[in-house]
């Protein structure tokens, strides 16, 4: 929250701004106005820090490993002896509710993780509630590993490992948001998504690797007993990382964070810029604490705009979950299978390469473009790549019936789209509501309102993961339409009631929501104290010569 809350009738100075955006002050004018901010420096000054914010990312890997790991798991053969049920053959599989809960089940324990378990960021600080929630996804995975036969047990150590990350899911992107310049922090936040895709790619080949080589436990096992190793590596990277500067404030440790601040935008301590930002971050806190303590029923109040923010958080993480995705990688292997690919690992790993190389874009992207434009051209993309997909599976890929050869031609374009489609939700919903939703609340129920807006997303992850077999059976891909709908939705809801925060400090994001700024023009928005000094600048006598 900004030290001075601009006033309603600030609107008007912003549009003068706006016709006269070419006459902005001097360096010197701005400082003898007040305006000082931290500089940037050459992007190699910033490469310790980008690391450290990796670090921190990496809990996504932790993610995206279990999901990558998990998908194969269901299809091993000593997985399914062992955990899956008897066929009229004297077969073992896994039943489509089994093998539905198995994996769902997992996303139940995310959302109440990241519901409860994110308070220890509020408690404890960020750095040591991550290391709190990675220590229960461990617990989670002891459960597993040591499962025999008993298909219960393993689900019962999903949920506690779905806990543990659950927590991480709030919680890293949170340290990485209040940790980094303001003009990396999207850059920065992407990362926990190409953690995800990282994860979901390694996973997919560890499943190869030891399909092929083993016929037991092992097979699983393996896999399962890396975690430990992540895990380590999360925790020891924590270790590193500085503390969130505003968490800092929070507790009065004031001389750590102004170091922390300085640590992570690469400038002396007593750089006066650095004052400058912990004296906006303390006035935010101090207004903060002067409404009280917050409480769940807070995220329910309209009057400081909360209530509007978790509903958009909300809304764009239960979207990202309707945008497909997971309807792709669970339908592909049926698609590659059409054209000659019988291996659905093999299958695995071409999407997840697919997935992980596009993310990379997207980290570079969301620093150039923002965050609303590359929603909006992703959801436009998504939506073609969806309707040609879904038209050609339902009338071209059996053009005999189901029973009958499919058509190799109508194949090879889906899996085209298929690819097309994974590169549009890498590079625009796969990270960006992570970065929208860490930018969007105020310090004082940040946490509580995170995990709610992240809990939507795993409820729907549940859902789509348990019920997807059932639908894909009966309506076949009948079913892209259905997402088609959603993508449609979830365009103009981005165009209507989600703004662009690229460029801001999270106290400005604050400022801006108080304003109460449409969204279609917060891109043209300017915090109130550059707009103080670009008037002062308009007012200022002209010079009298001698």
């Amino acid at each position: 929250m900004s030290a001075a809350i601009a006033q309603p009738d600030n609107r008007s100075v912003m549009s003068t701004h706006s016709s006269t955006a070419s006459n902005k002050p001097s360096k010197e004018e701005n400082k003898e106005s007040g305006l000082v901010e931290i500089p940037v420096k050459p992007a190699s000054a910033y490469i310790t820090v980008s690391l450290l914010c990796i670090l921190v990312a990496f809990g996504g890997f932790i993610f995206g490993w279990d999901t990558g790991t998990i998908s194969g798991f269901v299809n091993q053969s000593d997985y399914k002896n062992r955990f899956g049920e008897l066929n009229e053959s004297g077969d073992y599989y896994l039943s489509d509710n089994r093998t539905g809960l198995i994996v769902a089940i997992f996303n139940i324990g995310c959302a109440v993780g990241g519901i409860f378990l994110s308070k220890f960021a509020d408690m404890y600080g960020r750095r040591i509630g991550l290391m709190i929630v990675t220590l229960v996804y461990v617990i989670g995975i002891v459960v597993q590993i040591s499962s025999t036969d008993k298909w219960y047990q393993y689900c019962i150590g999903r949920v506690i490992s779905g806990l543990g990350v659950g927590g991480i899911a709030v919680l890293s992107p949170m340290l990485i948001s209040e940790t980094s310049p303001k003009h990396l922090r999207g850059m920065l936040v992407s990362c926990y998504q190409l953690m995800i895709t990282a994860g979901i790619f390694v996973g997919y080949c560890a499943n190869y690797g030891t399909k092929a080589k083993y016929e037991d436990s092992k097979q699983w096992r393996i896999p399962l007993g890396l975690s430990f190793a992540w895990a380590i590596l999360m925790i020891g990277g924590m270790v590193l990382v500085p503390e969130s500067p505003r968490y800092l404030v929070e507790v009065n440790k004031y001389e750590d964070a102004k170091r922390s601040l300085a640590r992570s935008n690469k400038v002396p301590v007593d750089d006066p810029s650095i004052q400058a930002e912990f004296d906006n971050i303390h006035a935010g806190i101090e207004l903060e604490r002067m409404a009280g303590s917050a409480s769940w029923g807070e995220l329910f109040s309209t009057k400081s705009k909360i209530l509007q923010r978790v509903i958009m958080g909300v809304m764009i993480q239960s979207l990202q979950q309707l945008t497909g995705n997971n309807y792709f990688f669970y339908y592909g292997t049926t698609i590659f299978k059409s054209v000659g690919l019988e291996d659905s690992f093999q299958t695995s790993i071409i999407l997840g390469a697919v997935n992980f190389g596009s993310t990379f874009v997207a980290v570079w992207a969301v620093g150039k473009f923002g965050r609303r434009r590359l929603m909006l051209a992703g959801a436009a993309a998504m939506t073609v790549c969806m309707v040609i997909f879904a038209s050609i599976g339902v009338t071209k890929l059996w053009p005999n019936g189901e029973d009958q050869p499919s058509s190799k031609p109508a194949g090879n374009v889906m899996i085209v789209f298929t690819c097309i489609y994974i590169f549009c939700f890498a590079t625009t919903w796969a990270p960006i509501p992570f970065v929208i939703v860490s930018e969007t609340f105020p310090l004082r129920v940040k946490a509580k309102g995170m995990a709610i807006a992240t809990a939507a997303n795993w409820i729907w992850g549940f859902l789509i993961a348990f019920f997807t077999p059932k639908i894909t059976n009966a309506i076949k891909f009948n079913y892209g339409y259905v997402f088609m709908g959603c993508l449609i939705f979830a365009f103009f809801y981005m165009f209507f009631f989600v703004p662009e925060t690229k460029g801001l400090t999270l106290e400005e994001v604050e400022e801006m929501w108080q304003e109460g700024v449409v969204p279609w023009k917060s891109e043209s928005w300017t915090p109130s104290y550059k707009r103080n000094a670009y008037e002062t600048e308009e007012v200022k006598p002209e010079k009298t010569w001698a």
